[in-house]
C-alpha cells in the first residue's frame, strides 16, 4: 500500500476546513483535482475516509486514524526537511502555531517578523483559536507551537511562560467609570460594548465569562481590530474590553480611559506549548527559542492596577 504526501496534505486540509472545496484551496488544487484524489485514495483503501453532508465533510473513524498518521507522517518530513535545510540552501521549512487573540494581535507580529528576516527560507502559517482548541491542534499534531492562557488544562504539553496579559475597559474620555481604580465584568453588563468579531478567541473568551456572571454582553458594533474598537471607543459609541497594551497605545492618541478589571481571569499568564520540543523540526525549535527570549519594556503588561490611571496614562 503506497501513500502520496500530497494527498496526506490534502486530507488533513479538508478536515481543517470542514469541506473538499475549503481544502483543495488551502492545497492550491482544484475542486475537481481534490476530489478525484480523495476518492482515489478512498478506493486504494477501500474504505470512506470522509462522511459528506450539506455543509461539508466530517472524517469517519478510519479517516481519524489516517489524519492522525499522516500528521506525524508530515511532522517528520518537515522535521528532516529543516535539518537538511542547514546544510542545503533553498529548502524551504514551515512552521505551524496555533494562538489565541491576544498575543497574534500584540506580542507575535513584532517578534515573527523579526524571526522570518533572520530565517529567509523559512514560512510560518499562524491561526487565531479559543486557548482549548490551541491546546488541542498542538496535542493532535496539526500545530508546532500553541500560544495559550495559562488557565487552561495543558497536561500532555511542554510549556515555558511567555507574557503576561491584562484585559482592561476602555471608556470615552470623561467617562464616570474612570473615577473607578478597578471594576469587575458583573458591574458593566448593563452597559453597552464594542467587540471583536463574533469568532474571534477572545470574542468567546469574553462571552463566556459573561454569561457566567448573569447574562451577556451587549455589542453594538463589532470591528476586526484592537486600534479600530478604541478609535469607536473614543468617539463615544460605548465601552470595549481590549489587553492594557493595545489600551495604553490607543491613549495617547486618542484620550481614551482605561479602567482594569479586577476579575481573577482577567490576568493572565501567557504560555508556550509544545508537545514534544525535541520532535520538533529545527525551525521550529529555533523559533520558540526567539519566542521564549526576554520582553521589550514596550510589551509587557504590568500586573499593577494603581499603575493606569483613569487617563489611561502611567
Amino acid at each position: 500500500m503506497r501513500f502520496d504526501l500530497t494527498d496526506l496534505r490534502l486530507c488533513l486540509l479538508v478536515a481543517e476546513a470542514g469541506s473538499i472545496t475549503g481544502g483543495a484551496e488551502r492545497a492550491h488544487l482544484t475542486l475537481a483535482s481534490a476530489s478525484a484524489r480523495i476518492r482515489g485514495l478512498e478506493d486504494t483503501l477501500g474504505i470512506a475516509l470522509f462522511m459528506r453532508h450539506r455543509q461539508g465533510v466530517l472524517p469517519t473513524p478510519a479517516g481519524r486514524a489516517l489524519l492522525a498518521h499522516a500528521r506525524r507522517v508530515l511532522a517528520q518530513i518537515e522535521q528532516m526537511r529543516g535539518e537538511l535545510g542547514e546544510y542545503a540552501a533553498g529548502l524551504k521549512g514551515n512552521v505551524r502555531i496555533a494562538s489565541n487573540t491576544v498575543a497574534m494581535s500584540e506580542f507575535l507580529p513584532d517578534l515573527l517578523g523579526a524571526f522570518l528576516a533572520e530565517h529567509p527560507n523559512v514560512e510560518i502559517a499562524l491561526r487565531e483559536q479559543t486557548s482549548p482548541a490551541v491546546v488541542q491542534a498542538v496535542l493532535e499534531g496539526a500545530a508546532d507551537i500553541g500560544v495559550v492562557s495559562d488557565w487552561i488544562e495543558l497536561t500532555g504539553l511542554e510549556t515555558v511562560p511567555f507574557r503576561q496579559d491584562r484585559l482592561v475597559i476602555v471608556t470615552p474620555p470623561g467617562h464616570a467609570l474612570t473615577k473607578r481604580e478597578s471594576v469587575a465584568l458583573v458591574d458593566v453588563l448593563d452597559a453597552e460594548f464594542i467587540g471583536l468579531p463574533e469568532q474571534s478567541a477572545l470574542a468567546e473568551h469574553l462571552d463566556g465569562h459573561a454569561k457566567r456572571a448573569g447574562r451577556p454582553l451587549r455589542y453594538r458594533l463589532r470591528l476586526r481590530d484592537f486600534d479600530s474598537l478604541c478609535r469607536a471607543v473614543a468617539a463615544g459609541a460605548a465601552l470595549g474590553i481590549v489587553p492594557l497594551s493595545a489600551a495604553r497605545r490607543s491613549a495617547a492618541t486618542l484620550g481614551i480611559g482605561i479602567v482594569p478589571l479586577s476579575d481573577p481571569w482577567a490576568l493572565r499568564t501567557l504560555v508556550l506549548c509544545v508537545r514534544e520540543r525535541d520532535a520538533l523540526p529545527v525551525y521550529a525549535r529555533q523559533l520558540l527559542d526567539r519566542l521564549q527570549g526576554p520582553a521589550s519594556p514596550a510589551t509587557v503588561a504590568t500586573t499593577n492596577t494603581a499603575d493606569t490611571n483613569k487617563n489611561g496614562t502611567t
